[in-house]
Parts: C-alpha cells; structure tokens; sequence
C-alpha cells in the first residue's frame, strides 16, 4: 500500500470560483501522477471538468502539466492550481 499524506491545495482564478474555496487539505498517495492527483480533486469537485485543459499545477514551485509525470509529495506541500501562462 502507497503511503499517503495530507496536502494543501490552492485553487486562483476560476478554478475558485468553481470550487467555492480557495484552498482545502486533502489526502492523497505520496507517489502520485499528476493526472491522478487532478482526478482525485475533480471526484471532490466535478464542476472543474469544464477547466480541465485549462488548468497547470505548481507543485514545489515548478510547473506541472496534467499527465503521466510522478509527484513526490510529502505531508504539507502546497499544489496550486492555476490558470495557464501565457504571453512570451
């Protein structure tokens, strides 16, 4: 069994609004692929689906796509989910 550990995640813009909060601790697997970690907030929020291709994380201060890449996270870590970047 995959540890798990509890998680801050803060929610910008949009995803906010959906959300009705603006962060929330949550408990997930300390190995987890990004795409799962997106899963597992949207099963506790379904109106993020509509924001699904519109949304980046920042897990230790580095972005993160939606897919296949493996978190290490540990107890207390911060996950913002954020609009994407944009501009050059």
């Amino acid at each position: 069994m995959v540890p798990r550990c509890q998680v801050e995640i803060l929610y910008f813009a949009k995803r906010a609004e959906v959300t009705g909060v603006r962060s929330e601790t949550i408990s997930v697997q300390q190995e987890i692929k990004a795409l799962q970690l997106w899963n597992e907030i949207e099963t506790r929020h379904p109106g993020l689906a509509d924001v699904r291709n519109q949304v980046i994380f920042a897990v230790h201060q580095e972005y993160v796509q939606l897919g296949d890449q493996l978190l290490l996270l540990h107890p207390g870590d911060e996950i913002a989910i954020i609009p994407p970047i944009s501009g050059g």
